[in-house]
C-alpha cells in the first residue's frame, strides 16, 4: 500500500494527469472519491466514545498502552499525534486501540475521584477543649511552614507528619482543618480506604499522584482519614487482596521517607483503632508525633457548648446544668444536642430554646449511643 502524505501533493499529481484524457479525468474522480472517504473514516475515529488508557512505553514497533482492566497491549499512534511520554494518559480507538490523542492535563486525571482538595476556613476558635492538642500540632505542622529558618539556625529536620488517634468525634479532622487554615495551606483530604484498588498497581500509583499533586499545590497538608484501612499491621499469609494492600502500604512509606524530598508538605493520619497499626508507619522518619485526642473534660464540654450555642437564644438555658448532665459526650455528640435542641424548640413554635429542650435532647443522643453499642454487640 503506498502511503501518500500530503493532500496537497495528491491534488498536483492528479491535475497534471487529468489533462491528458478521458481515462486519466476518470481516475481523477476515483481518486478525489477515495480520499473524500479516507478522511470521513479518519473523522469518525476520532468521535467518541473512546477509550482512556495509560501509555506505558514508546517504542520504534509503536506504543504499549495499558488499558482500564490491566492488560498491556502495542498499538500504533496516529498521525498528528506528538510529544507523546511514558506516564501519559491518552483516548485510543476501541477497535484497533490506535493512539488518537493525548490528553493535555493528565495531573490529578484520577486523583479527584478520590481525594477532596479545598483550603478550609477553620479558626482555632472554633475548636474547644483542646488546648494541649493544638499546641501539639501547631509545634509539629504550623511552626516549621511559617518560620522554616528557625529549624535550620537549631540545625535540627521538624517531623514530617503525625498521628492523631482517639474516639469518634473527638475532633481529630477540625484540628487539622484549622492548622491548614492557620497556614492558608492547602488541604488534600483522601480515606484510607480509597486507595486500595480493585487492579495491581493502580494503589500504589494513586498514592504517587497525590503525593505528587500535593508537592505541586505546596504549601500543602496532606490528611489521611480511617488510616487503619491502609496501614494495618503485615501478615506473612495473606490472599492477593491483602497483598495489594501492602503494595499500597509500600507506597505510602516510600513517599513519606523516600528519596523524593516532601518540602512544604506535611501528612496528618488519623485513626480510631491506633492498636492496629503497622509500627512503620508511626517509627521516627514518619509520623513519629502521635497526638491522642481524648473525649472532653466537664471545662472542655462547656467550650464546646458556647461554640454551638453562640447563634441560639440561650436566655432561659442552665448551662452548668446541661454541662453536668452530658458527662461522656464527643464534641460531635454536644454538636448533635445543640440540633436536637433547636428541633425541640422549632416543635413548639419558639424561637429560643430552654434547659429542657438541651435535657431532652441529651438523653435522645445518649439512647441513640446505647442502640448502636446494643447493635455492635449483637451483630459485630
Amino acid at each position: 500500500m503506498i502511503k501518500i502524505k500530503t493532500e496537497e501533493k495528491i491534488g498536483d499529481i492528479i491535475f497534471g494527469y487529468s489533462t491528458g484524457g478521458s481515462h486519466l479525468q476518470e481516475e481523477n474522480a476515483i481518486l478525489r472519491e477515495t480520499i473524500a472517504q479516507l478522511k470521513s473514516e479518519l473523522d469518525r475515529f476520532r468521535q467518541v466514545p473512546l477509550m482512556v488508557c495509560e501509555l506505558k512505553e514508546l517504542s520504534r514497533d509503536g506504543a504499549i498502552i495499558k488499558i482500564p482492566n490491566g492488560n498491556q497491549f502495542l498499538v500504533s499512534v496516529a498521525e498528528g499525534c506528538n510529544k507523546l511520554r511514558a506516564g501519559d494518559m491518552v483516548l485510543v480507538e476501541q477497535k484497533n486501540l490506535t493512539i488518537i490523542k493525548r490528553i493535555q492535563s493528565s495531573k490529578g486525571f484520577n486523583v479527584e475521584k478520590f481525594v477532596i482538595v479545598e483550603k478550609p476556613n477553620i479558626p482555632w476558635k472554633e475548636l474547644g477543649g483542646l488546648e494541649e492538642q493544638v499546641n501539639e500540632i501547631r509545634e509539629v505542622v504550623e511552626l516549621p511552614l511559617k518560620k522554616p529558618e528557625l529549624f535550620k539556625k537549631v540545625g535540627i529536620q521538624p517531623p514530617k507528619g503525625l498521628l492523631l488517634y482517639g474516639e469518634p468525634g473527638t475532633g481529630k479532622t477540625l484540628l487539622a482543618k484549622a492548622v491548614a487554615t492557620s497556614t492558608n495551606a492547602t488541604f488534600i483530604e483522601v480515606v484510607g480506604s480509597e486507595l486500595v484498588q480493585k487492579f495491581i498497581g493502580e494503589g500504589a500509583k494513586l498514592v504517587k499522584e497525590i503525593f505528587q499533586l500535593a508537592r505541586e499545590k505546596a504549601p500543602s497538608i496532606v490528611f489521611i482519614d480511617e488510616l487503619d484501612a491502609l496501614a494495618a499491621k503485615r501478615l506473612d499469609i495473606g490472599t492477593s487482596g491483602e497483598r495489594e494492600v501492602q503494595r499500597t502500604f509500600m507506597q505510602l512509606l516510600s513517599e513519606i521517607d523516600g528519596f523524593k524530598n516532601l518540602g512544604n508538605v506535611k501528612i496528618i493520619g488519623c485513626t480510631n483503632r491506633k492498636d492496629i497499626l503497622d509500627p512503620a508507619i508511626t517509627r521516627p522518619g514518619r509520623l513519629e508525633r502521635k497526638i491522642y485526642v481524648p473525649v472532653p473534660t466537664k471545662e472542655g464540654r462547656r467550650e464546646i457548648f458556647r461554640i454551638h450555642m453562640r447563634d441560639m437564644d440561650t436566655a432561659k438555658v442552665e448551662t452548668s446544668r446541661i454541662v453536668e448532665c452530658s458527662g461522656g459526650f464527643t464534641g460531635a455528640d454536644i454538636k448533635a444536642v445543640c440540633t436536637e435542641a433547636g428541633y425541640f424548640a422549632i416543635r413548639a413554635e419558639r424561637t429560643y430554646v430552654e434547659t429542657a429542650d438541651f435535657l431532652r435532647a441529651i438523653e435522645k443522643v445518649r439512647r441513640k449511643e446505647e442502640e448502636g453499642k446494643e447493635y455492635v454487640t449483637m451483630f459485630g
